[in-house]
């Protein structure tokens, strides 16, 4: 490799770093704010005495009454003209403006993010929303009211932080999940006082998989924990599509079952991800008797799911790695014989059933792998300064003093490498990517190193060099999207210098 010009990998690590988004964040959001400042003045009233709400519901409310902004005129009558009606007409009028504030831009304009074709059909009949949402927004100051709203949800935000946390940590620990900060999707858990209590709506529009919560006498962790194992596990049944699809007979059964919720007889990826969610939680609460109550509400593969969970328990690959064969090894001849033997519900049980005390959750990640996960914490902090990415590496060497499988240790070099760059020492960074591919990393991490490694090529000005590193990471099977993009996005720099 040629002297290596320091400007110019720079530049191009800096630009990887910055890209990567932080995971598991709890927050409130401006616009979820807004949109529900603006419902709440203009009629939306579900469960508006219930003792649950927040006192920041009302106050919102009777400032804006009080106010009288010329907009709210309007606003009411868009309002009344787009109520559902029916049974669950509360929840399902929610449900639409959540989806409306998770779509657009936010303050002041409310502009979509996504083109027509890709708005959620929920959304579709709210379109003509944004402009009167931003004269709304500025005649009743509602940037001002979000502004000392701040202390209302920062107290919601620490009483929920604790226990959301843990249900998150001992997800991860089930699943040895580690977050790289190399993948492009990103967990978003937003509070929103201003809604009614009791709700727990989860989103996936593209890489952002957004939960909201609302005001609850207790923090909804179960539920939380539930969608935070469906961002996790509905991309691994998508990229086994084609191995379910062989397995979808097995559909004819759960359609069957009276309980079972029309969307999972509609979508076997869907049914099969929500068998394995229940297997686990079963598994990781202690409760082997939900096992047969799911299977009789329709969930057809939970009893499979949770014979294979056993025998996951007591190797050592990480679910991503362990899916493929476990759904490969699906018997069909074996879950019909299971399945015709069972009497379905008749009706769905109650949530209270679902959501039964839990024993003390499993033990958490021992020896490297709590290393590991302690460092890509840390790293994924380095924004506190110098301090954080000293204790990353730290903790990166920590890995490589312990026993652990050689994807843990490629991890570890892979982290040592990035932060080789960003403190100014590309051949040291150089050097600790090429360590990483020489020990069988995960197939993300190696896609990564491998892009890392044509970045520096083409700031050495070693064209050829760099056109192999992006040419290989564009072959290897398993590579994140963003990886496959900064790859293409590399030949395309290289061939226009």
């Amino acid at each position: 490799m040629k002297q290596l010009v320091f400007p110019g990998i720079i530049a191009i690590v800096f630009t990887a770093l910055a890209a990567s988004p932080e995971q598991g964040q709890l927050d409130g959001s401006p616009t979820l704010f807004a949109v529900m400042a603006a419902i709440n003045a203009a009629g939306y009233s579900a469960e508006l005495s219930s003792p649950n709400n927040s006192p920041l519901r009302d106050q919102v409310r009777s400032e804006i009454l009080r106010k009288n902004p010329p907009s709210l005129t309007e606003l009411k009558q868009f309002f009344e003209s787009h109520r559902k009606r029916g049974a669950g007409a509360d929840t399902a009028e929610l449900s639409q403006y959540i989806s409306y504030a998770l779509t657009v831009e936010g303050p002041p304009d409310f502009k979509f993010k996504k083109r027509d074709v890709d708005i959620p059909p929920d959304v579709v009949p709210l379109k003509s929303l944004s402009p009167l949402l931003a004269q709304f927004y500025k005649e009743a100051g509602i940037e001002e009211m979000w502004a000392l709203a701040q202390p209302a949800y920062d107290r919601e935000i620490d009483r929920v932080h604790s226990p959301i946390a843990d249900a998150v940590f001992h997800v991860n620990a089930y699943l040895r999940y580690v977050a790289s900060g190399i993948n492009r999707r990103h967990f978003q858990i937003f509070v929103e006082p201003l809604a009614a209590p009791n709700q727990v709506q989860a989103r996936s529009y593209g890489y952002e998989f957004t939960v909201v919560v609302t005001p609850a006498p207790e923090p909804r962790a179960f539920d939380i924990r539930h969608e935070y194992l469906h961002y996790l596990l509905d991309p691994l049944s998508t990229a086994q599509q084609e191995v379910l699809d062989r397995k979808k007979i097995l559909n004819q059964q759960a359609v069957r079952a009276p309980a079972l919720d029309q969307p999972f007889k509609d979508d076997f990826l869907l049914l099969t991800t929500e068998c394995l969610i229940k297997a686990i939680e079963a598994r990781m609460d202690g409760k082997p008797e939900r096992i047969e109550r799911d299977m009789r509400q329709g969930y057809i593969l939970t009893p499979y799911f949770a014979e294979a969970l056993t025998a996951y328990e007591k190797q050592d690959q990480p679910m991503k790695d362990y899916y493929p064969d476990m759904v490969m090894a699906i018997d069909l001849q074996k879950e019909e014989t299971r399945l015709d033997k069972i009497e379905f519900d008749k009706q769905a049980a109650s949530p209270a059933a679902v959501q039964a005390a839990a024993p003390p959750p499993p033990a958490p990640l021992t020896g490297a792998a709590k290393a590991l996960d302690d460092a890509e914490q840390m790293w994924e902090a380095r924004a506190q300064g110098a301090a954080t990415v000293e204790n990353a590496r730290k903790l990166y060497l920590d890995v490589l003093a312990q026993p652990g499988a050689p994807s843990q240790h490629a991890a570890a070099y892979y982290g040592m490498a990035r932060i080789a760059a960003i403190q100014k020492d590309p051949e040291t960074a150089e050097q600790l990517f090429q360590k990483t591919l020489e020990l069988q990393p995960e197939p993300q991490v190696k896609a990564w190193a491998l892009v890392y490694l044509g970045r520096l090529s083409l700031a050495a000005e070693d064209s050829d060099q760099a056109v192999k590193y992006f040419q290989e990471a564009l072959k290897v099977d398993g590579a994140s999207e963003a990886a496959r993009k900064a790859a293409t996005e590399g030949l395309q720099t290289n061939s226009r210098q």
